[in-house]
């Protein structure tokens, strides 16, 4: 060891160390210019005394000579404590080395090499440091020359198949994939020329002779410099992290799982989602299959496994074209498959095709060179929703355990969202057709008007809302529709719809006017309301009571006669209609809105225009109108231009009512839209026909007669007898009961409509006569023989009215 440098390996390196030169009687005979520097004792003080004299305490000379072998022609290593030339003491440790066969001095020469006691064991640590080192086994140890081949390694540089057992000499690309050692060798060269250490470089080792996956490895590399600073070559640590990066792999793809199965709550967007993050990151190929029940919202049966045919869903990967056009196996449980177990199979390219108990599963054969495959239930609560199925093909390596387990996992989380998402489907498809059962058909005819609805709720979700309308026919044919709104979404404010939606009907089927039809539903409201109250009040110790009371609602009603175009309408504080005219301009009426219904002890006020036939009447809810930030008066300026854009007058209006709500935005809406649109309608004059008749009781001959023409010039012979009845009935009864003037009118439109008005307010009422009893069969012949019959109020009293389907032509 120089004892001025502390870099030198060696400590008892020959070059400039200190030594002593002993005679066989241990006199100091050569003393060396490191020595002087050592110990600060010039040679000429040192040489000619005997070596014990420079010894702290001269006693201890036999135990220092004590520390050597005997008969050791090499030499041997001790300690020693030196008197410094300052007078303190300096350990030391020192190497004899005889220059002939005596020993200890005893019968030749020796030359002593000395160095600091420190140093030498530092060497000593470093020396063990080393070798220890190259003796691991957890770790890969190499060393690079500058051109980067192998000069050392330890035994488990890389135990993989196909690594020679001689490395030294070699390159990695003489056993490594040429792409796995270039880049090995890319960046163990930057280290070599920049001299920063490389640390923590992760990257996929894969032999020439087992190319299948490889291993992952990560590597720590630092430069080799020699005592000019001349790069000597490039010191490696290996270390093979396969496991962990497959286990922390595995977390991944379980976290990335798990955020594809809480994305959706459409059962086929679920299992989307899921196979292609399956494929390729678990395998080389993924498929789900489902149970049919499943996408209905149906529940299977809860054994654990499925009991009917299963339908491929949805498939992702090299193949998933060939996998998405197989026909699914379904064989019967096994054991594993009702414990919601899965199931691994490997060697597939091994085994027999034929009926064997080797051969592999229909499920596990459905993709062509796959030599591994596994599958798992979708399992929850018990139930069984379908499977999840594995491939892995070509190079990769097989699928073991630890992949059947993470599969596992992830089908136990995926059957708790297809049960989600299955349940949300019963649910929504639940919802929605209560909605529709609720709403009547979105186009109509009848010869008073066409008509095309459209519905929008604000819950995209359930799919429910308040908003209704309705097309109702009435008698001579007259038509009503109505448009409403309950304040509110969901399933409380569709039920809430349908209870006023049927008030309507039941009231429009009475012919009342729109003021009190309006009148009569705001009461019907105001008991609903109260019954609620008292609800609430007896809920109110069982937690947070549920609404089932309206918290307002309100209603367009309008009446529309095709024979005298006249339409009377009346609000309970609904917008009102907007009126397309032939000449393409579009006006909104002017109308006198009452309270919304449930406020009670306000009267309605009815409007009375004339339309023009092919005027196109739009009745809407302010869900429509409310879309932008700016005011209501806005919204209906936008929805003026909006009609006028659509082509109302001249396009079908199930087409028009698309465009007329385009831009509303994509995802859920303020409130629901409602839009009803309605082209009016007239009846030829030529289709009808008006007597009025005086109230002598033989007058109804004639008015049979009249008829009768009538009938022949309209080509309607068939309905002659029946219609001669009815009239004759209905004739004597208003000459009989009511007195004043009698009107008798015949209308044809899609049903021959005959009606007698008079001056009375008493309601005819059908009854059941007796034998004895010579009247009392008028109506009763007259419902017999009608389609449909009723009667209406009026100003000037009332009209009885009798319906007949045409013939067909």
């Amino acid at each position: 060891m120089r004892a001025t440098d502390g870099n030198q390996d060696y400590p008892f390196a020959v070059t400039n160390t200190a030594a002593a030169l002993l005679d066989d009687a241990g006199t100091i005979v050569a003393w060396t210019p490191a020595a002087e520097a050592l110990l600060e004792r010039p040679s000429a003080d040192v040489c000619g005394r005997p070596a014990r004299d420079l010894l702290a305490d001269a006693s201890s000379w036999e135990a220092v000579l004590a520390q050597g072998g005997q008969g050791d022609p090499e030499g041997w290593e001790g300690r020693a404590t030196l008197r410094h030339g300052s007078g303190r003491n300096l350990e030391i440790g020192f190497r004899v080395v005889p220059l002939n066969d005596g020993v200890r001095g005893d019968a030749a020469r020796c030359l002593v090499l000395g160095s600091p006691l420190e140093l030498v064991a530092r060497w000593r640590q470093d020396h063990a440091f080393t070798h220890e080192l190259f003796l691991q086994g957890r770790v890969g140890l190499a060393v690079f020359d500058p051109d980067l081949r192998l000069l050392r390694t330890n035994t488990h540089l890389l135990p993989y198949t196909g690594v020679p057992v001689e490395l030294n000499g070699r390159r990695l690309a003489d056993f490594l994939w040429a792409e796995d050692a270039r880049i090995i060798d890319d960046r163990l060269r930057e280290v070599l020329h920049s001299g920063d250490p490389l640390i923590g470089f992760n990257t996929t080792a894969r032999t020439l002779d087992d190319p299948r996956g490889g291993r992952v490895v990560t590597i720590q590399a630092f430069r080799l410099q020699g005592p000019g600073g001349h790069p000597m070559g490039v010191a490696t640590v290996f270390t093979d992290v396969t496991d962990h990066e497959r286990s922390r792999g595995r977390l991944d793809l379980l976290y990335r799982a798990t955020g594809a199965l809480g994305g959706s709550l459409s059962v086929l967007r679920t299992v989307e989602d899921l196979v292609k993050i399956l494929a390729p990151t678990l395998g080389d190929c993924a498929a789900v299959d489902l149970l049919e029940t499943v996408l209905t919202g149906g529940e299977p049966a809860g054994d654990g496994h499925p009991t009917q045919p299963l339908i491929r869903m949805a498939a992702a990967g090299a193949q998933a074209d060939v996998l998405r056009t197989a026909t699914v196996h379904f064989e019967p449980a096994a054991p594993a498959a009702r414990e919601c177990r899965g199931e691994l199979i490997t060697g597939l390219g091994t085994r027999s095709a034929g009926p064997l108990d080797d051969a592999a599963p229909e499920w596990a054969a459905g993709v062509p060179g796959a030599h591994s495959a596994m599958t798992a239930p979708l399992c929850a609560r018990g139930i069984g929703f379908g499977r999840i199925t594995v491939w892995r093909t070509g190079d990769a390596s097989p699928l073991d355990e630890d992949d059947l387990a993470l599969l596992e996992e992830i089908a136990a989380r995926a059957a708790v969202a297809v049960d989600n998402a299955r349940r949300y489907t019963k649910e929504r498809r639940t919802a929605v057709g209560l909605q529709r059962s609720l709403l009547p058909p979105t186009t109509s005819q009848t010869p008073a008007l066409e008509a095309a609805s459209l519905y929008l709720p604000a819950d995209a979700d359930s799919g429910v809302g308040g908003d209704w309308f309705d097309v109702i026919p009435l008698s001579s044919a007259r038509v009503a529709l109505v448009v409403g709104d309950v304040a509110g979404h969901g399933l409380h404010a569709t039920a809430m719809m349908g209870r006023l939606r049927s008030a309507v009907r039941a009231m429009a089927d009475l012919e009342l006017e729109p003021e009190e039809l309006l009148a009569h539903v705001d009461d019907m409201v105001l008991q609903v309301a109260a019954e609620a109250e008292s609800d609430d009040a007896e809920d109110g110790d069982a937690g947070t009571p549920l609404r089932s009371g309206p918290a307002g609602a309100t209603c367009l009603y309008v009446v529309y006669d095709p024979v005298t175009r006249s339409c009377v309408m009346a609000s309970a504080g609904h917008p009102p209609p907007a009126v397309v005219s032939p000449d393409g301009t579009v006006e909104y009426v002017e109308l006198s809105p009452g309270p919304p219904l449930g406020v009670g002890g306000w009267p309605f006020e009815p409007v009375e225009r004339d339309l023009p036939p092919g005027s196109v009447l739009a009745l809407y809810t302010d869900g429509l109108i409310e879309r932008g930030e700016g005011d209501i008066d806005q919204g209906m300026r936008d929805l003026a231009d909006r009609l006028l854009r659509a082509d109302v007058l001249g396009r079908p209006l199930r087409q028009a009512r698309d465009d007329i709500v385009e831009g509303l935005p994509p995802g859920r809406l303020r409130d629901d839209v409602t839009l009803l649109l309605a082209r009016t309608r007239v009846v030829d004059a030529d289709s009808i026909a008006t007597w009025q008749l005086d109230t002598d009781p033989a007058i109804v001959g004639d008015a049979r007669h009249l008829v009768l023409d009538q009938l022949t010039a309209w080509d309607l012979d068939e309905l002659a007898f029946s219609t001669e009845l009815i009239v004759s009935e209905l004739v004597t009864n208003a000459i009989r009961h009511a007195g004043g003037p009698v009107r008798l009118r015949l209308i044809r439109a899609d049903t021959l409509t005959c009606e007698v008005s008079d001056s009375s307010n008493t309601q005819p009422r059908m009854r059941r006569a007796r034998n004895s009893e010579e009247g009392g069969r008028g109506l009763y012949i007259v419902a017999q023989l009608s389609h449909r019959w009723g009667s209406r109020y009026t100003v000037e009293g009332k009209t009885v009215w009798s319906e007949q389907n045409l013939p067909p032509p």
